[in-house]
């Protein structure tokens, strides 16, 4: 039988995934669409100051394309990024890549059982399935703040750095503390003048405790057989026992303990005990990202950084202005403000059966089952969905499992000759089901703000256990949780 034609959106780590997994099995006439001008995805926008990895290099890698010579235990964008390349070249994908093509909308076509695509550019093109592997970490989120547009010097989100702004000499405002600022503000620390960090929650810190490989580890790694696998594994065993943290709604054993161990660290780094007070959560360990940084703590002791707990109530030409009526003068503002991460696949218009619109179904929160397939939106697959995000493990193992089996889908589609398969409804409530019931009994369900939930409370992005029971899951389709629709002959 023919195979589909597949569409895939983004060429970060999810999009690289898939397009080496089709071609392995045979696939040939797919193209994945990138709307930037390199692959990489997260690791090609995040070029920032300090950008590194909180999963150790040796598991933030692909199974089947392992590499023993990393630099450092938790490796620097630009390796993580070349990494990225590597694989783009070495498995012959690169021909398949269009850069600098952003998709507008998307909308399954029933009779004739295919994907029809818009580009922003206006270009018409058409898949029978569609794959998306654009994330969740793809949309920077900048507050509107009252004046913003006034500032009158180089402004600008962390995942969108301008180099070209000198930091050197100059009085940064730094908005938001969380995972992006705490690479960053250090090495932006040693530049500038002065740094103002605007914190509006303090994030629990824990030391990364990280080191560069020596060149006789990097020689062991690749020579003696099995170490680097060995390794690998020891990584993954001892990061999949941290979900423990996490449940209970965070007052369990490991959660007290993480707690204790990072006030001992930051009273360690910090004398102050105004400051370390302002520094301290008053929520449990993990309802936030639990942070991990080895200069982030030490820098707030530097002379030109100062911790700023008022809120901020405008931006004006010259600075910041806080609720005390306090003016804080900047010539470069930087937003490290996080992502747009409950509008899964947002800006893009995403249309499926009978003419329902995707951001129409998720206005509760996004839903799909395994993270991978919606209701009502044939041979549309996800990659890194809904409620698949971790807290505790390597997101690159997650995407291996949804590869794998959104490539079985599209062989049984090959083999049946079917026109399309969609997750049943009833099928896909259930799952959800399961999941928010588990998840109700995690931290991240809990009342403090974090990204992996919305307003209304409800987790849309973290998975709701261990990484093991997703792969297992994942392992083969279930094809009795399908509706699957006959191909209609062309001559028909």
């Amino acid at each position: 039988m023919s195979q589909p034609r597949v569409a895939i959106l983004g060429a970060g780590a999810s999009g690289l995934c898939l397009g080496v997994k089709l071609l392995a099995a045979g696939f040939r006439d797919f193209v994945i669409l990138e709307k930037s001008e390199d692959v990489g995805g997260t690791w090609h926008d995040n070029r920032y100051p300090g950008a590194c990895c909180d999963v150790p290099s040796h598991f933030y890698s692909f199974s089947f394309e392992r590499k023993a010579d990393w630099s450092r235990k938790f490796a620097p964008q630009a390796e993580i990024q070349d990494y990225f390349r590597h694989v783009a070249t070495k498995y012959g994908l690169r021909p398949h890549i269009r850069f600098g093509v952003e998709v507008a909308a998307a909308r399954f076509d029933e009779t004739a059982g295919v994907w029809r695509l818009r580009t922003t550019a206006g270009e018409e093109l058409e898949a029978e399935a569609l794959a998306s592997g654009v994330g969740q970490l793809n949309r920077p989120h900048v507050p509107e703040f009252p004046g913003r547009e006034s500032f009158a010097g180089a402004a600008f989100h962390s995942a969108r750095w301008d180099h070209a702004v000198p930091l050197a000499g100059k009085r940064v405002a730094v908005i938001g503390n969380a995972a992006s600022a705490v690479q960053f503000v250090p090495p932006v620390a040693e530049q500038a003048a002065h740094v103002d960090i605007f914190q509006r929650t303090p994030n629990w810190v824990m030391p990364r405790l990280d080191y560069a490989y020596s060149e006789r580890a990097k020689r062991l790694f690749a020579r003696v057989p099995g170490l680097e696998r060995l390794y690998r594994w020891w990584i993954y065993w001892s990061f999949e026992s941290r979900f423990m943290t996490f449940r209970g709604r965070g007052d369990g054993f490991i959660a007290r303990r993480i707690r204790q161990l990072a006030k001992e660290y930051l009273a360690s780094e910090i004398s102050d005990p105004k400051l370390r007070a302002a520094l301290t959560p008053d929520y449990a360990p993990g309802c936030k990202r639990l942070l991990i940084s080895d200069d982030y703590v030490p820098a707030l002791r530097r002379e030109n950084v100062a911790v700023v707990t008022s809120s901020i109530e405008r931006i004006a030409p010259e600075g910041v202005v806080t609720r005390d009526g306090v003016m804080h003068p900047a010539d470069v503002i930087v937003y490290g403000t996080g992502f747009e991460t409950t509008s899964f696949l947002a800006p893009i218009e995403i249309e499926g059966l009978g003419g329902r619109k995707l951001h129409e179904q998720w206005k509760g929160g996004a839903e799909a089952y395994l993270g991978v397939a919606v209701s009502g939106f044939p041979n549309l697959f996800l990659l890194y969905g809904p409620n698949t995000n971790l807290g505790h493990n390597s997101i690159l193992f997650m995407i291996e499992a949804q590869v794998r089996y959104i490539v079985e889908c599209l062989e049984e589609l090959s083999r049946s000759g079917r026109a399309w398969l969609d997750v049943r409804p009833e099928v896909q409530e259930s799952f959800n089901e399961e999941v928010q019931s588990a998840l109700a009994d995690t931290v991240w369900a809990t009342s403090c703000g974090s990204w992996y939930k919305t307003a209304s409370g409800k987790v849309t992005n973290n998975w709701k256990g261990y990484t093991l029971e997703y792969w297992w899951r994942m392992r083969r389709p279930d094809w009795s949780a399908f509706r699957m629709a006959t191909r209609v002959p062309a001559d028909s």
